[in-house]
């Protein structure tokens, strides 16, 4: 009779409990997976990640599949290799079938490298890893000098038309542009020939008084009295000039660009205006120009003008771009204008 009981209740139980816990001395419900496969090597990423910049737009869409349709609670997790940033999940409900789950990340990353996110939900584990790249401080060249936002990030893009990579901001921008007039992504505005001294930013003091060495005026936007309107007195042509020009503001292995790789890049826009600049994969924006005679900030919101490393006679090339036309022209080398650095 006893042995009868016994075996009433074990028919009982089972529904609830497994072999495997019955016979292992705990009795405990099983865990029911909400998915059956969470693949993080699949994700979809979203913005990028650069050393000591705080993270904007910045997510990783998982995909995963056999969900069957219940809520899940989110989740919070910290990155591990490259700390700082936090991946968040907001509640929801997974799908039925297929689908993904969205985390946004935050934060600053301390440092350059790989950031590693140990995701676990719906009864399924994966390492979410993003790539963080290097903040370029140590970069630049020696002696340089940053505005506000500190040096700029290096972050690559390549021109699958023209073949050539670029860094995908301005210098002295501190993000990628959310429009083309977007303050914090339009940057510093160099005199041609220039180096990073701090006469870059926007808010530099002016100088009367040119200068008679290629590295004089640090910190100064200088405005000459008369022609040909340059900072240095006498002129000097070859201080853009390639990786190893004089005063070369690039970070390592990049340059200012020629007059003839400006003109390849318009060319692959789909207009040839600052709609144009804007959509293409550089973003460039609107940032205006410096004036050689005051000093005073002009056109900003309504041109792109940025330096290149060629010169004609006494001016220098420049590409400018407006909502109407985009061209290369020439302009006096007291000028402040963008500067797009490309890789040699």
């Amino acid at each position: 009779m006893k042995n009868y009981v016994q075996l009433i209740l074990t028919l009982l139980v089972l529904p609830y409990f497994s072999y495997a816990q019955l016979f292992g001395g705990q009795l405990k419900p099983q865990e029911i997976s909400n998915i059956s496969a969470l693949d993080c090597n699949l994700s979809i990423n979203s913005g990028t990640l650069t050393e000591g910049v705080t993270a904007v737009g910045v997510s990783s869409a998982v995909p995963y599949s056999g969900g069957d349709g219940s809520s899940h609670n989110g989740q919070t997790v910290a990155s591990t290799g490259v700390t700082g940033l936090t991946a968040t999940l907001t509640a929801g409900t997974f799908a039925n079938g297929s689908g993904s789950l969205t985390y946004t990340i935050s934060g600053t990353p301390a440092s350059s490298g790989s950031a590693s996110f140990a995701l676990s939900i719906g009864g399924q584990t994966c390492t979410l890893t993003r790539t963080v790249n290097t903040g370029g401080s140590g970069q630049y060249p020696v002696g340089s000098v940053f505005c506000a936002s500190g040096p700029t990030a290096i972050v690559e893009v390549t021109n699958p038309i023209t073949g050539k990579t670029w860094m995908d901001r301005n210098l002295g921008a501190s993000q990628l542009p959310f429009a083309s007039s977007d303050g914090n992504a339009i940057g510093a505005l160099y005199q041609w020939g220039r180096r990073n001294d701090g006469h870059q930013c926007r808010n530099s003091p002016t100088l009367a008084l040119t200068s008679s060495s290629d590295q004089g005026g640090a910190g100064f936007f200088i405005i000459p009295a008369s022609s040909p309107f340059d900072w240095r007195n006498p002129q000097n042509s070859n201080l853009w000039q390639g990786v190893n020009g004089v005063n070369n503001p690039c970070p390592a292995g990049f340059r200012l660009p020629t007059q003839t790789e400006w003109q390849s890049e318009f060319a692959s826009w789909g207009s040839f205006n600052s709609s144009g600049a804007f959509a293409s994969l550089l973003k460039l924006t609107v940032g205006g120009n410096r004036s050689n005679s005051t000093g005073a900030i002009a056109e900003y919101g309504s041109t792109g003008n940025y330096w290149s490393s060629t010169v004609t006679g006494n001016n220098s090339i420049y590409l400018r771009f407006s909502s109407i036309t985009a061209s290369t022209v020439s302009a006096v080398r007291a000028r402040g204008n963008s500067v797009r650095c490309i890789k040699d």
